[in-house]
């Protein structure tokens, strides 16, 4: 997929407004969930940032390391707050952000939410409908109590303690850890529709609520079988290897040039496997009739099956099985980049780099759809880039209260400004965001980079001012509208507002003449 420009788009979760605290990989995986299908998510970050952002791995073109991979993956779609929460300025703040949200999302280690003053029952005090979103190792008190509450716990920790380790490899001698960050990922993604769950209630009752996943839990869960085989029969479950117990042929077997996956459960499947096998070792031999006899004598049929798949290549298993029997190849990661299937369907998704500067990233998409909705790509943001931008709707409450205050729009989105100057030459630049302004006049307030403001300033004293935002009315879809291009009512935009990301007024453009 190529990456598409930053124009309005319409998400699914358009309106939802997601303050985001979590760090590192399992809330800011839930929350990514919710930004790519478009709620507006707002990162807070120390001044160092989300420690995501150092760890790596960087293009040989970041000479500054500023774009770790690491932090791109996870942080798309999302907009970029620094503070300090010990200090009262930055934590007051935060509270002001708090009143205008649906949802709060935390990972910290237990209890210091409730140093920062910011635990469930405070926050709900400031906001009394919002949702508050926890991922921890071990949960809290509130569902009961643990004692290993005051542990802390990454990835390695909970696939051990929730035994997936102990399930995980070829035998119990040699425990192996689950490859990608399952409990971040299972934990975040078990997060995000609790939030879901909890906004509809939030919004049916109007009273806040408290959601949390503990990750020790997220993989004893994910271990289901294991649980009730040991209740069933008494036995401890240990290592499968690329087998199943109870089913056969299922597993990994050898290609000439690799590795396929093969899952045979039903007999109308084992049948066809047979007959395209073709072998009269497996058609006349009752004790592979049944799924209980295939799973008795599983060692030897599996050897069997891998026989004959080491006469093939990958390519030519997928001729022979591919749409007749549950098959499938076993793609290396670069294989991944190479898939029709992946491409067609937005999963190795491209990223612009901010501002259009160097080759887009490319990162895993998100794999939930909806019919009729966008999901985003747009790029990370910067360490801080939007403080200004709420800062200033704080400012503009206090001085102008009353029907004129401060109205941020409920998406604010990066869109694209197209100028034209007096030669008819088009430039177009990448907001970050927009937002209304209402005083006296109103003004359309925009967030630009300098880096990719500046080459163009000189152009813009005689300019004219474009700008698309895609609509949405009860629930249908509406094209393009060109604001300029229609009556706004009272909302007519009497001027423009380009500001940096430090906040500095680049130019005012005046709309009389356009309005």
């Amino acid at each position: 997929m190529k990456s598409k420009d930053h124009s309005l788009r319409t998400g699914i979760l358009d309106g939802v407004k997601v303050l985001d605290l979590s760090r590192m990989l399992s809330g800011p995986y839930a929350t990514m969930l919710l930004a790519d299908h478009g709620a507006e998510v707002i990162k807070i970050e120390s001044a160092e940032g989300d420690s995501s952002r150092r760890s790596g791995p960087f293009k040989e073109n970041d000479t500054k390391k500023d774009w770790s991979g690491y932090f791109i993956s996870l942080n798309r779609n999302k907009k970029s707050i620094c503070l300090n929460l010990k200090k009262k300025d930055d934590l007051n703040f935060l509270k002001k952000l708090i009143k205008d949200v649906d949802v709060l999302v935390e990972n910290f280690r237990p209890d210091v939410m409730e140093r920062l003053g910011l635990s469930f029952e405070e926050v709900s005090k400031i906001n009394p409908r919002i949702v508050y979103g926890s991922i921890s190792g071990f949960g809290t008190d509130i569902f009961g109590k643990s004692p290993y509450k005051n542990w802390p716990s990454y990835d390695v920790v909970a696939q051990a303690m929730g035994g997936l380790i102990s399930l995980t490899g070829y035998d119990e001698n040699n425990p192996l850890k689950v490859g990608p960050g399952i409990a971040d990922i299972f934990s975040g993604s078990l997060l995000s529709f609790g939030l879901l769950a909890s906004i509809l209630k939030s919004r049916a009752t109007g009273k806040s609520q408290f959601v949390e996943v503990a990750m020790y839990d997220a993989i004893v869960s994910l271990c289901e079988r294991a649980i009730y085989q040991y209740d069933f029969n008494g036995v401890i479950p240990k290592p499968e290897g690329n087998g199943h117990p109870l089913l056969a042929p299922f597993g990994i077997y050898n290609a000439k040039d690799g590795f396929v996956a093969i899952g045979i459960v039903e007999n109308s499947y084992w049948n066809v496997l047979k007959q395209i096998i073709n072998s009269a070792d497996l058609n006349n031999d009752l004790k592979y009739g049944t799924i209980a006899l295939r799973a008795k004598n599983r060692i030897e049929l599996n050897k069997k099956i891998n026989i004959w798949t080491k006469g093939f290549s990958k390519k030519e298993l997928g001729n022979l099985l591919g749409a007749k029997v549950p098959f499938g190849p076993v793609n290396s990661v670069k294989e991944l980049f190479e898939d029709e299937h992946l491409s067609n369907r937005n999963m190795i998704l491209e990223i612009e780099q901010p501002f259009g500067k160097g080759k887009s990233w490319k990162i895993a998409g998100n794999p939930v759809k909806f019919k009729g909705f966008d999901s985003f790509n747009l790029s990370p943001p910067i360490l801080g880039e939007h403080k200004n931008l709420y800062a200033n709707n704080f400012k503009s409450n206090i001085s102008n209260k009353g029907k004129n205050s401060f109205q941020p729009q409920k998406q604010v989105y990066r869109c694209k400004v197209t100028f034209t100057n007096k030669d008819n030459k088009i430039i177009e630049i990448y907001a970050n965001s927009f937002t209304w302004l209402n005083s006296k006049e109103t003004y359309l307030i925009c967030s630009v980079s300098k880096n990719e403001f500046t080459p163009n300033k000189n152009f813009l004293k005689s300019v004219n001012f474009y700008f698309h935002k895609i609509t949405r009315q009860k629930d249908e879809h509406k094209e393009d509208i060109d604001l300029l291009n229609i009556k706004l009512s009272e909302k007519d935009i009497s001027d423009v507002l380009l500001i940096d990301t430090e906040a500095e007024t680049l130019i005012s453009t005046k709309y009389d003449n356009l309005v």
